[in-house]
């Protein structure tokens, strides 16, 4: 069985992180993927409780398995769950170039696999093969511009699932509230 890890701080989760784990599931030949939300991640800071972006990426993802991990930095999380050993740790072609300055890169490629989700058109160095695979994603997309986009006001619906839309209009998150609704 061959299983895919998604690792983040989903602040907020989006169709971008949807469209990832879909086109890896199918490229990769991923049997499961268990999406990992980083409660206090170590290379951000965040907008949103853990427990809400939990909830925020549960519904993002319905068929896939969601977790909540204490762990700052993927290594510890990785040592802290043998069970994952092998697995497919995926991330994206942005992500790659500053992998290496990652905490230990060099155990993380050693205890899992890297899937690389590229953009049409922009292939990536793969210098390990054995232990890196690319695969191609149509949808690239941020949370970061997500987020700005909700912070000034405008509707993201076109980029956010919804049902993780309805739970942010619902409960006011990143700004939103039923009076900040636009037609």
């Amino acid at each position: 069985m061959r299983l895919g890890l998604f690792g983040g701080a989903f602040d907020p989760p989006h169709n971008g992180h949807v469209a990832l784990v879909h086109a890896a599931k199918g490229a990769l030949r991923l049997d499961r993927v268990v999406v990992v939300v980083a409660a206090d991640p170590g290379h951000k800071r965040v907008a949103t409780p853990a427990n809400v972006r939990l909830e925020l990426t549960r519904a993002a993802f319905p068929a896939d398995e969601v977790v909540l991990d204490d762990h700052a930095r993927t290594i510890d999380m990785l040592r802290a769950h043998p069970e994952w050993r092998d697995a497919t740790f995926l991330i994206g072609a942005d992500e790659l170039e500053g992998f290496s300055g990652w905490k230990e890169p060099d155990e993380v490629l050693r205890l899992v696999k890297l899937g690389v989700a590229t953009r049409p058109g922009h292939a990536v160095d793969i210098v390990d093969p054995e232990r890196i695979e690319s695969f191609e994603l149509a949808e690239p997309a941020s949370s970061r511009s997500v987020r700005a986009r909700l912070e000034r006001g405008e509707d993201a619906s076109d980029v956010i699932p919804e049902a993780v839309w309805g739970m942010i209009e619902r409960d006011g998150l990143y700004g939103r509230s039923s009076y900040t609704r636009t037609a």
